[in-house]
């Protein structure tokens, strides 16, 4: 049976790949959309130098990668320093770390530290000593010095990295 004006049309072909039309209909990408789209960043800003204050490829401090990263790639402003960073999202478990979440270090000195984590144990950041890379977050350093980590995208900021980065 066909409807009314419809006789002879062609209906709309059916996606030919299940799963990518699955991909595009979620509101949130997988974690790996994220991953990627962060290593991409990292690629971006590998080898940046560190300098405080730095907010430019000639020199970035740790915060200012996070908010340039997290403006760029999640179009979310985040605020400038790791002092205010820290309150941004809610706080989740170091267990519960998904790509895109803040981490936060208290190393010794007078500043504290964040970063962005990847997955898989890894996280993006400026370091004071070698720029911008990504570092493991259970080198000792790092565990000795962290202090929390907080979920500062929701679904709604993540769902435009669906159409960028699934075919």
């Amino acid at each position: 049976m066909s409807l009314p004006g419809m006789e002879g049309a062609t209906p709309p072909m059916s996606p030919v790949d299940p799963i990518s039309a699955h991909l595009r209909n979620l509101q949130t990408p997988p974690p790996t959309v994220v991953r990627q789209a962060l290593l991409e960043q990292h690629q971006r800003w590998a080898g940046t130098p560190y300098r405080i204050g730095g907010t430019t490829d000639r020199g970035i401090d740790c915060s200012a990668l996070v908010r340039n990263v997290f403006r760029d790639t999640f179009d979310v402003e985040l605020p400038r320093t790791t002092y205010d960073q820290v309150h941004e999202g809610r706080p989740i478990d170091r267990q519960e770390l998904q790509a895109g979440d803040l981490v936060f270090f208290r190393p010794p000195g007078r500043y504290n530290h964040v970063g962005i984590y990847v997955g898989n144990g890894y996280f993006l950041h400026a370091s004071t000593s070698k720029g911008v890379i990504i570092s493991r977050l259970d080198n000792s350093s790092w565990q000795r010095y962290y202090w929390q980590s907080r979920r500062a995208l929701e679904p709604t900021n993540l769902a435009q990295l669906s159409s960028r980065y699934t075919p």
